[in-house]
């Protein structure tokens, strides 16, 4: 009897689709109201997850989408520091 390791999914906030936790990247709020990228994928704070993909951060960037999603203002930082992440795996 073989037992199958279930795989966390996430949802996208930019797409909407549902894709595996570790092909994802986090972006958490912490309760003081700062806004960082989480790679770990365990700081304490409202979290929020976009796919690993140079268009959909800046799809996220345009829409605004991680703005409203963790009710925070999000630095233009922040989507630089995404792209720079993704382009570097």
């Amino acid at each position: 009897m073989s037992t199958n390791k279930k795989i966390p999914l996430r949802k996208c906030v930019a797409t909407g689709e549902m894709k595996p936790k570790k092909d994802m990247i986090r972006i958490v709020r912490s309760k003081e109201g700062e806004v960082s990228v989480d790679p770990s994928g365990k700081k304490s704070g409202r979290g929020a997850y976009l796919s690993k993909d140079r268009d959909i951060i800046l799809q996220a960037k345009k829409k605004n989408t991680l703005a409203n999603q963790l009710q925070a203002k999000i630095d233009d930082s922040l989507y630089d520091e995404l792209i720079r992440l993704v382009e570097k795996e």
